[in-house]
């Protein structure tokens, strides 16, 4: 028997990407996830990236209540993709394909939208982007 399950909960680094595919509706978030390492004598903090797919009315839902710095928990599956680049170089990537959101309460969500920028997570630096998803059927997914 195979699992492929994951739960992560963090806080979004940019405000939802909502697009339509086909008649469906897709949300793509990014969640960053402390993780707590001991250095030195001292935990320290150091944040993990995590792209999610997020399809169906629970896509819209996430378009639409969700920015910048909300606090999120996902449930979802692992999805592996390869790809290759115009130039020849094969590419991988994983994500996350929600299967279930939990929205901050409508309390948690203004106390958010109040909080300084300077208490939001900071912006990560930019991963290599990964190819757009324009339909074709070059990219497995």
């Amino acid at each position: 028997m195979n699992i492929n399950v994951v739960v992560l909960s963090g806080n979004l680094t940019k405000d939802p990407e909502a697009k339509t595919v086909g008649d469906q509706a897709l949300t793509k978030l990014r969640i960053a996830v402390n993780k707590s390492t001991k250095k030195s004598g001292e935990w320290v903090d150091s944040p993990m990236f995590f792209d999610v797919d997020v399809w169906g009315r629970t896509a819209e839902v996430c378009a639409q209540y969700l920015a910048r710095g909300s606090k999120v928990t996902v449930k979802g599956r692992l999805d592996w993709r390869e790809w290759e680049t115009d130039a020849g170089e094969k590419r991988q990537a994983v994500s996350v394909v929600a299967e279930a959101v939990e929205l901050p309460t409508k309390k948690e969500a203004e106390q958010q939208r109040q909080q300084p920028a300077s208490h939001r997570p900071p912006d990560p630096e930019p991963p290599e982007p990964l190819p757009a998803d324009d339909g074709d059927d070059d990219i497995p997914f």
